[in-house]
């Protein structure tokens, strides 16, 4: 019995890491994430660009997320990015002259591999591309991607926490610069069937039965 309660304590507590409980997001969850959003962009973006490009851009993008909000579900989803690398990156402020674009994108990936996984976001698929684009509809410019990888994030919230977290700003231009191009769009799981939660659990209950089995036998 013991045994069954501490791996069911070790269960649970992964459970309520690994699962955003807060539901939907609230209306001045929303509001709060995009004040921060419009606050970062700002920063960005006022030295590449006049005050009335700048006006429109952070319209369109505030639009884009507050609708993306808006239709929260609470669930977790999946960002599926196709990505294409900067074969020659420009220089960029922070960096050091001439760094390729993986030597960019490291400096990104600093600050979101902590922020991610302390939101219990992660990668849970990536490789390189081995040929050229099998099937294309309807798209242009879509024949050649250098790697795929799918990032799990525990809900809207976390993804929300991560995007308008202060460091972004000063982060955001490595990324630009390593990529050339790049399309990344969420989708919210069928089948799952790899759910750490799920892989867990039955560990859980084959290591508690091999426990029960040992200490009947012993009796």
């Amino acid at each position: 019995m013991k045994t069954w309660l501490i791996l069911v304590t070790i269960y649970a507590c992964f459970f309520f890491w690994y699962t955003d409980m807060g539901g939907k997001l609230s209306e001045d969850e929303i509001q709060d994430f995009l004040i921060k959003y419009d606050q970062n962009l700002r920063n960005f973006e006022m030295s590449s660009g006049s005050e009335d490009d700048f006006y429109i851009s952070s319209e369109l993008r505030k639009d884009f997320l507050r609708k993306f909000m808006e239709q929260d579900t609470g669930r977790q989803f999946i960002m599926v990015n196709s990505i294409e690398m900067n074969k020659n990156p420009e220089d960029v402020a922070g960096a050091n002259s001439g760094e390729s674009a993986d030597q960019l994108m490291s400096r990104y990936m600093e600050h979101m591999w902590p922020n991610l996984l302390k939101r219990a976001s992660h990668p849970i698929f990536g490789g390189y591309a081995i040929w050229d684009s099998m099937d294309i509809v309807g798209i242009e410019g879509a024949e050649t991607w250098d790697q795929a990888a799918l990032m799990r994030y525990k809900s809207r919230r976390a993804f929300m926490e991560v995007v308008t977290h202060p460091n972004m700003r000063d982060r955001h231009a490595f990324k630009i610069a390593a990529l050339k191009k790049t399309i990344a769009f969420p989708v919210e799981p069928i089948g799952y069937y790899s759910d750490p939660r799920v892989i867990l659990g039955m560990l859980t209950l084959i290591i508690g039965l091999l426990f029960q089995l040992f200490f009947v036998s012993r009796r």
